[in-house]
């Protein structure tokens, strides 16, 4: 086991309530609700989101070790969580300890229609890299939320909210398929990035190419050529419900993964879209006083760590004008009222 994975008593409880998440999300008898009241109860505080990670960090490296360490290490924790004398660690342990042993038996049993459910978020302002079971990499931007679902046949990954850069790695008898909004990509041995920001949708390819199609038609299994709009290394993809269906430009596919060195690019994008991006990097929270200034269009880079310079520039590009206070930063219309 990694030294560096430890369970701290400061935060005892939210690390329990991660623990009984983590298993309780892998239990092939779960809800349909479940992964919802998952994301509310992580998208609460940014420090559940930590445990979690740390949680399926640990439940990852319990379930690959070999069948008579876990033996041994249920034989020295399970008892323990009776016992609330002790530290509350090794109750999680054993939680997740049980729920390895469990879910290895359930795979010998059902091994023809296994299931393996993974969620991953992030805190705003934190990145994260994830390599997937199958041996793509995704590298997940910061306040996201996704969760894999992978078979023997297929490969799904449904992005709720933020930004992920996926590396896939190829495999023809199971196609690779991201689902946002109501957008669905399907991919084989591609790199491409997605960003879902509400309903809009953007995807970005890199490398290789990609099939994206409305998520009705790719839940219904017949998407035909009419369908559906693919793309090569070089182009992106853009959803808006605002906007008539799928438009597609050109880009450099070094912009795709901008945000990884920390710069925010945006080309011909309205501005709420641009304001609710740079809030999954600023812990200064933006906000639009005039829901209309939403629809105005923007081009430009933007740093999140040299936000404020960007805020000055800002009302000389656009027609409006930005109060700031030492917790939120308003945008307002150029011609409104100050408060």
């Amino acid at each position: 086991m990694d030294k560096n994975t430890r369970l701290t008593p400061t935060s005892d409880s939210t690390l329990q309530a991660a623990a009984d998440w983590w298993v309780r999300l892998r239990d092939p008898h779960r809800s349909a609700s479940d992964e919802e009241h998952w994301l509310e109860w992580s998208g609460r505080d940014a420090q559940r989101l930590d445990a979690f990670a740390r949680i399926s960090e640990l439940g990852t490296q319990l379930g690959a070790v070999d069948a008579e360490t876990r033996r041994e290490l249920l034989r020295e924790f399970a008892p323990a969580s009776a016992r609330t004398t002790r530290w509350p660690a090794y109750a999680i342990a054993a939680s997740l300890l049980l729920a390895v042993a469990a879910g290895g038996a359930l795979w010998n049993r059902h091994r023809a229609n296994a299931v393996e459910v993974e969620n991953y978020a992030t805190a705003v302002a934190v990145d994260r890299n994830v390599a997937l079971s199958d041996g793509s990499q995704v590298a997940i931007g910061g306040a996201t939320r996704l969760t894999t679902r992978y078979t023997r046949d297929r490969r799904d990954v449904n992005l709720s909210t933020g930004e992920a850069f996926f590396q896939v790695a190829h495999d023809t008898a199971r196609p690779f398929v991201v689902a946002a909004g109501e957008v669905s990509i399907r991919a084989v041995g591609t790199a491409f990035n997605v960003r879902r920001t509400g309903a809009r949708v953007t995807i970005t390819v890199a490398e290789g190419r990609v099939r994206v199609a409305s998520s009705e038609a790719a839940a219904s299994g017949s998407v035909s050529a009419a369908d559906a709009l693919e793309a090569v290394a070089g182009q992106q993809i853009s959803f808006d419900p605002r906007a008539s269906g799928l438009t597609v430009s050109s880009i450099t596919p070094a912009r795709a993964t901008s945000w990884r060195e920390h710069r925010l690019e945006f080309v011909n994008e309205p501005l709420d879209s641009v304001v609710a991006n740079i809030n999954r990097y600023s812990t200064r929270p933006l906000v639009l006083a005039d829901e209309k200034l939403g629809t105005l269009a923007f081009t430009g880079t933007v740093d999140p760590g040299a936000l404020d310079g960007w805020l000055r520039a800002l009302p000389k590009i656009l027609p409006l004008r930005v109060d700031a206070d030492g917790e939120r930063v308003a945008i307002a219309a150029a011609d409104s009222k100050r408060r």
